[in-house]
């Protein structure tokens, strides 16, 4: 009889253990992170990061690696810097290719997604352009500039058919990866609830299929990106304005090294940009929404 009532109370200890360490599982702390820690793990580093490459930068110009037309000092890049700023042109420069870029990058979602959806859910539908979307994912996206300024001009609308071209099969593929990967079992489950049609639609399929889906947000953007830098290269004409790719062409035409070297650090500064304010917030979101991310 004792004996009972000690393995009865080491049950409901352990018991008790078990809920105990589940409840700490759950618990998610949400203290503010000081700002000091903020500073230290997310701006320290690519501060200094920037740094060091200007050091080695400015030590290769020393050292005399090479002529001087050939590789500018970071100091002419500032100058360049410093005459766009005084003549007024260099946010015209950002706004045209950030402007096109985005509003490109829009249309390509509210194209790619329906597709995605389709070529994910219907049979007959993937196995007929399945295969092409992942063909044209893979064409590089500056093969399509000609045939875009032969069929449509040197305007606008040539940009966004090649934006189109290059991120609507990134994100529809990417929304397929992420639909593939939902389990059987979330789909059967959201079925006898009742989540039939456009309603499982958007309360199961998109959510269970966001990481996959995100992913191909992320990849969208950045074909998106260098689709118009390719045409915005290729393609000059006074009706399209002065963008980042075309300052690089300029730079090139007229031999200035710090003009190609100031469009290439502003068309990685956009990047950056674009990442760090709209992607990585949502891929947090995402990941904090399964519990993977906690937030401190």
């Amino acid at each position: 009889m004792a004996s009972t009532e000690t393995a009865a109370k080491d049950t409901a200890q352990d018991l008790a253990g078990l809920e105990a360490g589940l409840d700490a599982l759950d618990a998610v702390r949400v203290s503010r992170t000081p700002v000091r820690e903020v500073l230290v793990r997310k701006v320290l580093p690519p501060v200094m990061a920037v740094v060091l490459v200007l050091v080695v930068w400015q030590i290769l110009i020393w050292a005399q690696v090479t002529d001087d037309y050939k590789l500018p000092s970071p100091s002419q890049v500032w100058d360049e810097v410093t005459d766009a700023w005084a003549q007024g042109t260099l946010l015209g420069y950002i706004w045209t290719s950030v402007s096109r870029g985005l509003l490109g990058f829009l249309l390509a979602l509210a194209i790619g997604t329906p597709l995605g959806l389709l070529v994910s859910r219907v049979k007959l539908i993937r196995a007929a352009i399945g295969p092409v979307l992942s063909g044209l994912q893979s064409l590089p996206s500056v093969a399509w500039v000609p045939p875009a300024v032969i069929w449509l001009g040197l305007d606008d609308r040539m940009m966004y058919a090649v934006i189109l071209l290059g991120a609507v099969p990134s994100i529809a593929n990417g929304l397929v990866a992420g639909v593939d990967q939902i389990p059987p079992l979330h789909l059967r489950a959201g079925k006898t609830l009742g989540a039939t049609g456009l309603r499982g639609t958007w309360h199961i399929v998109l959510p269970a299929a966001l990481p996959g889906y995100l992913a191909g947000l992320k990849q969208g953007w950045a074909f998106s990106w260098r689709s118009l830098m390719a045409a915005e290269i290729i393609a000059s004409s006074p009706d399209l304005g002065v963008g980042l790719g075309q300052l690089l062409e300029q730079g090139r035409e007229t031999s200035s090294m710090s003009m190609v070297f100031l469009a290439i650090i502003l068309i990685l500064t956009v990047g950056i940009a674009i990442d760090l304010l709209i992607f990585s917030p949502l891929e947090r979101w995402v990941l904090r929404g399964r519990g993977l991310l906690v937030k401190n």
